[in-house]
């Protein structure tokens, strides 16, 4: 295999091989990250960007950017604030903005419904079930056909709060747990204990929702083979139909810094990741991503389909970010304190929302690598006659590169239904995360190494 030593045209600048050896280098959860995003000149007007949309359904997503205490490795967009005065004021300015979206958007059904944060369950009643009045009555939600998903810790669940989201209908709650071990919990600043988890677990049990999720992170400071296992033996003991593990990233603006992981002695996040997968899979999951692992489900609603690309995503909140086909936008983004609480003061004392102002327009590049990278850091894989019906090209033509995934045997192809499928191999998943960061356009990192946190 010939080795890069710089980039030519739209190859990355590394080879696989390269990349490969350093296997945990980001998390991308969207692209392009949002580091990418800048202010838009000139700024554009919403209606115009949404009546050029054409994906048939939409995901509306609500962000409540507060939470008890912020954990040592968040870099999220989130703010320390349990003071109830602040929350009222937050969900007053979110129902102006959906007043001012809901005739832009609704020209599409919204087939998923997502409240995340930060803790959406730390709003007390009637601010949470206000958010489900305002997704049904202003933005045109039917609970009937959408999956409905929401976000909480345990120290916010009370039988009171999950009573709303039984009566509201919502499918799916997801529970950051992310250690059983009190020192581990500790260590990157999460004031948690086990007996406060396993209580609002035995009240999520009992609530029976259709899908429980429940988050562990591995690589945690003095964490062991043993102890990851007991952590994760405990998460299954609720019997949960999904549960995402994830690598532990500290960056320069989190709280633990990576010093002091690097501290700890050796890296053995790839053989925490090689327990847990195997324990998962001898209990009947299936692995979705390098997160993601699941049961199958089914649902009694007759829900709505939509694209695992994410596009026609409306973001509602401070912090929350929108995707149509072209351009992704949002509030600006902040880490300290006294940045985030600035964004969320402009936030909420802004009368119009109707323009965006920051994020990124895609090129027809970026398109493609969205649409590569989407695809194929997923299970499902990257179907190759969907990129030539989205693009009008040849995936491989267009990136001759992406054949490095098979000669390291990090990807395969396979046959689903007649059709062709370049799909991640076993270890392939376990190394998505250097393998994203390789799929990342030159233009995107420069814009990304380029963002001055704040």
């Amino acid at each position: 295999m010939t080795t890069r030593t710089a980039t030519s045209g739209n190859d990355p600048a590394s080879s696989l091989r390269d990349v490969l050896t350093f296997p945990y280098r980001s998390y991308l959860y969207s692209y392009p990250h949002k580091t990418a995003y800048r202010e838009l000149k000139p700024p554009i007007p919403l209606q115009s960007l949404w009546d050029k949309e054409e994906t048939e359904t939409y995901f509306l997503y609500m962000h409540i950017p507060f939470c008890a205490a912020r954990c040592g490795f968040c870099n999220l967009f989130t703010l320390p604030d349990k003071r109830q005065d602040s929350h009222e004021q937050y969900v007053h300015a979110l129902e102006r903005q959906a007043k001012q979206w809901a005739p832009i958007t609704s020209r599409r059904p919204y087939s998923r419904f997502a409240i995340g944060g930060g803790t959406p369950t730390l709003l007390n009643e009637a601010q949470l079930s206000r958010l489900f009045d305002i997704a049904e009555h202003t933005m045109g939600l039917n609970p009937e056909q959408a999956s409905i998903s929401v976000e909480t810790s345990p120290d916010t669940v009370t039988d009171s709060k999950l009573s709303i989201l039984k009566e509201r209908r919502v499918d799916r709650v997801s529970m950051g747990i992310q250690s059983f071990i009190e020192a581990e919990a500790s260590a990157i600043y999460r004031p948690q204990k086990p007996q406060e988890v396993e209580r609002a677990l035995e009240k999520l049990v009992r609530h029976d929702f259709p899908l429980l999720n429940l988050d562990l992170i591995y690589g945690l400071p003095g964490q062991t083979v043993e102890s990851w296992t007991y952590s994760l033996e405990r998460v299954l003991a609720y019997e949960p139909g999904e549960v995402f593990i994830y690598p532990l990233y500290t960056r320069e603006n989190t709280i633990v810094k990576p010093e002091d992981i690097q501290r700890q002695g050796p890296d053995i996040r790839m053989e925490l990741y090689k327990a847990a997968r195997e324990l998962l899979k001898s209990k009947g999951y299936t692995q979705h991503s390098m997160r993601r692992f699941a049961k199958p489900q089914s649902s009694a609603k007759a829900l709505l389909p939509y694209s695992c690309q994410e596009e026609g995503m409306v973001g509602l909140g401070c912090g929350a970010r929108s995707y149509t086909s072209e351009v992704h936008y949002a509030s600006k983004y902040g880490v300290t304190y006294k940045a985030t609480q600035s964004i969320i003061a402009d936030y909420v004392s802004s009368k119009r929302y109707d323009i965006a102002d920051y994020g990124i327009v895609l090129t027809r590049e970026e398109q493609r690598r969205r649409f590569i990278l989407k695809a194929l850091l997923h299970r499902e894989g990257l179907m190759l006659t969907a990129y030539q019906e989205r693009f009008g090209t040849d995936v491989m033509s267009d990136y001759p590169w992406l054949m490095e995934l098979l000669e390291e045997d990090m990807a395969c192809f396979e046959r689903d239904a007649g059709e062709q499928v370049l799909r991640l191999t076993e270890d392939g998943l376990g190394y998505s995360d250097a393998i994203g960061d390789w799929l990342i356009s030159a233009d995107v990192r420069e814009q990304m190494e380029g963002f001055v946190f704040s």
